[in-house]
């Protein structure tokens, strides 16, 4: 299994950018995909984006394309999510998350190691 610690959350205005970062520590060695989840008031935790093990299959919501940039360092044991082009729709909570089941594609419904969140704020 994975621990996940979130950092990197702020209030920002619309058109800014942010940086998320998210470091895995394992307690058993085993790869895994990675992956980042959003849960604003009110709404269901709805999938942002996700990267395989290797980094070569990121996979994107529609609502963040182009703006999103998901990223790992296999080498810190972290996974980052540039946020660019931010807008007031985004604020939330940002949850990172770990799959070992499907690890070599990004699957978002089978993710299941959850970080604690670090909060996203888009004003305008």
């Amino acid at each position: 299994q994975v621990q996940l610690e979130e950092s990197g959350g702020g209030l920002v205005q619309a058109g800014a950018s942010l940086r998320l970062s998210c470091a895995a520590s394992q307690r058993t060695r085993s790869a895994y995909a990675l992956g980042w989840f959003r849960q604003a008031p009110g709404k269901e935790r709805e999938f942002v984006a996700g990267i395989n093990w290797s980094g070569t299959s990121p996979l994107y919501a529609d609502s963040v394309k182009g703006r999103f940039a998901i990223s790992r360092d296999n080498a810190k044991n972290t996974v980052y999510l540039q946020m660019d082009s931010l807008k007031p729709e985004d604020t939330a909570v940002y949850y990172c998350a770990a799959d070992e089941w499907n690890n070599v594609v990004v699957v978002p419904t089978t993710f299941a190691f959850w970080g604690q969140g670090t909060q996203v704020t888009v004003s305008s």
